[in-house]
């Protein structure tokens, strides 16, 4: 990477957010993944100058949250990865209403609602990502998503210029939005709550908690839910009935608990990972003639 970005991208964010050759296994739930060229972590305001310093530069930038859904490959990214957590993490809340930056997380965001006796996001309390992955992916669990609470959410596009979108413009489907492919980039989002009363907020929040450590193998790293849910299947089943649990690449594995799960067990790299994942779509499509398809991001060179 040219020095002159580098300088100018501690010109813009700060010196103590520049971070070259940085670990992404420590910015990953999975606990994988080779060195980004270089990591910054700016503030919310300072976004549109980094991600425009890079396209001036001639160089690809990645956005990434709390990197709850993602693989990277073990040779690392070449580039800039923007790091959101640490920096665009502000949430207020205002009557019904809830303002969060894109890289608030939604366990600490869904613990402010209950605070404030707001009802609406309960499902969303155990998911382990940030409120703009989950924008970007319309997250969901036990019968509730994203849509279902969004009022608006800021965006940047891919020339910097901000834009509010409302939730009808933003195409929420199943794990799918506009974001992705107009390439904007998730800055805040608001969410509408309904008043409710705290301690049955707490209680069912409690509640969901404890069902996802019966099922979930909460104990391992991983990246959540590894396939899509295919249309008239659930994808744990069908991995299930394929004999496919517990089945192994290296340290990574099918799990035990949860075979919808991919863990690593200790010592995976990011090619076992994929690879155990292209292993159990070949066997499923081989037995049952259907297709999985990863529901986790895979980014860098493997």
């Amino acid at each position: 990477m040219k020095q002159q970005l580098l300088d100018t991208l501690e010109q813009i964010a700060g010196k103590e957010n520049i971070h070259p050759n940085e670990p992404m296994s420590r910015h990953t739930t999975f606990r994988v993944g080779g060195p980004a060229d270089v990591l910054v972590t700016p503030e919310a305001e300072k976004l549109a100058a980094v991600t425009g310093a890079c396209r001036e530069a001639g160089e690809p930038y990645y956005i990434v949250g709390n990197g709850s859904n993602l693989l990277v490959g073990d040779g690392g990214i070449r580039g800039v990865v923007i790091l959101t957590r640490d920096g665009m993490d502000e949430i207020s809340a205002d009557g019904v209403r809830i303002t969060a930056g894109a890289g608030a997380l939604l366990s600490r965001t869904a613990s402010l609602a209950a605070s404030h006796a707001l009802t609406g996001m309960e499902f969303a309390a155990g998911i382990p990502g940030t409120i703009g992955g989950a924008v970007v992916m319309n997250a969901g669990a036990y019968g509730g998503e994203m849509r279902d609470i969004i009022e608006t959410v800021t965006v940047l596009d891919e020339t910097g210029v901000q834009h509010v979108l409302s939730v009808e413009e933003l195409e929420l489907g199943y794990r799918t939005s506009c974001i992705l492919k107009k390439h904007y980039i998730v800055t805040q989002a608001v969410l509408k709550l309904a008043a409710g009363e705290e301690q049955a907020i707490r209680a069912r929040m409690k509640e969901l908690a404890t069902q996802r450590a019966e099922k979930q193998p909460l104990e391992y790293p991983s990246a959540g839910s590894t396939f899509k849910r295919p249309e008239g299947y659930f994808a744990g089943k069908l991995i299930m009935d394929a004999g496919l649990r517990g089945y192994r690449v290296g340290g990574a594995q099918v799990s035990q608990k949860h075979c919808g799960f991919v863990v690593n067990t200790g010592n995976a790299t990011a090619q076992d990972v994929r690879t155990l994942i292209a292993d159990v779509s070949a066997e499923v499509d081989r037995q049952f003639q259907v297709k999985l398809e990863p529901e986790i991001k895979m980014l860098g060179e493997f």
